[in-house]
């Protein structure tokens, strides 16, 4: 089955931390193609080892949107 799923992705020092929004499941890699690799393989494993969660995930892509905000 095929499943969709949202990541950020930021540099931190000289390693790239990526998050799957949808299952909170974090890896990192020296490069961006690194760390989504280690993320696929961490959330691969994660859906091992959590097998009820498939049912509450959707298969549609959510809207992401940004915006900003002045602050005193």
């Amino acid at each position: 089955m095929n499943y969709k799923f949202t990541s950020v992705l930021i540099k931190e020092g000289k390693w790239y931390v990526i998050r799957c929004l949808e299952l909170g499941v974090v890896s990192q890699g020296k490069t961006i193609e690194g760390a989504q690799k280690n993320l696929k393989e961490a959330v691969a494993l994660y859906l091992e080892d959590q097998p009820k969660i498939k049912k509450y995930i959707s298969k549609i892509s959510p809207l992401i949107t940004t915006f900003e905000l002045t602050h005193a």
